[in-house]
């Protein structure tokens, strides 16, 4: 028997019962390309344990969770070959899954993120979406060796 909501998406993603594009799967957290993707290379950063919101974050998790965030921002950057990244949390509202995670997307100038009708840019097979994390998991073990990517 898991010890993780049965409900939640997330906590089946972590456990391994459901199926994910998984990118980073250490210590306390796992990341995992997002499904509906603002575009290729959005991804998710959960913490294992299954919090709700930020606000609920232990705080000995606070640390591992963002030096990971840090760590895939810099990935996607890299992979997706963009020209930064957007890294967010939403806490209840617009949080489709309630299990806390951060969204680190690629970002380029004149990309049509602007105001909140964000327009989805997904993969176009899955093979698109698995040399996508194959990439960040490249990018990835560039920052393990090297400390960072730039």
């Amino acid at each position: 028997m898991s010890d993780h909501p049965s409900a939640c998406a997330f906590c089946a993603i972590v456990a391994g019962e459901a199926d994910a594009h998984i990118v980073l799967d250490e210590g306390s957290t796992v990341a995992f390309l997002d499904r509906r993707p603002l575009f290729p290379g959005h991804t998710l950063l959960v913490p294992r344990t299954h919090v709700e919101t930020l606000g609920d974050l232990p705080p000995e998790l606070i640390a591992p969770l963002f030096a990971q965030a840090k760590r895939l921002a810099s990935a996607v950057e890299h992979a997706a070959q963009a020209e930064g990244t957007f890294v967010a949390i939403n806490n209840r509202v617009s949080q489709s899954v309630p299990h806390l995670h951060i969204h680190v997307v690629p970002r380029r100038r004149g990309d049509g993120l602007t105001g909140f009708f964000w327009p989805r840019r997904g993969y176009r097979d899955a093979a698109h979406a698995e040399r996508m994390r194959d990439a960040l998991r490249a990018a990835l073990a560039i920052y393990v060796l090297a400390g960072r990517l730039r």
